[in-house]
């Protein structure tokens, strides 16, 4: 369904700007936002819990511990 969207100049630009840094279309941005604020986007602890639902229990808590590495920053790979 097509849709028009009216905003200010000042926005679609930074709109515009994000897109371009982020390699994504406009329109992309636009619903990645209103996917947000309707609490349609899921972050990641809720994709694993979602993901984990049909696992047995004890599978989805060796699922959540070989999953913490990538809550780890290791300063060395930055610089």
């Amino acid at each position: 369904m097509a849709i028009s969207l009216r905003i200010p100049i000042y926005k679609e630009e930074l709109i515009r700007k994000f897109a371009k840094k982020t390699g994504k279309t406009k329109t992309a941005i636009i619903l990645e936002a209103v996917d947000t604020k309707l609490g349609l986007d899921k972050d990641r602890k809720q994709l694993i819990r979602d993901l984990a639902g049909w696992m047995p229990h004890d599978e989805a808590k060796e699922l959540r511990k070989s999953l913490q590495i990538f809550n780890q920053i290791n300063e060395g790979d930055w610089e």
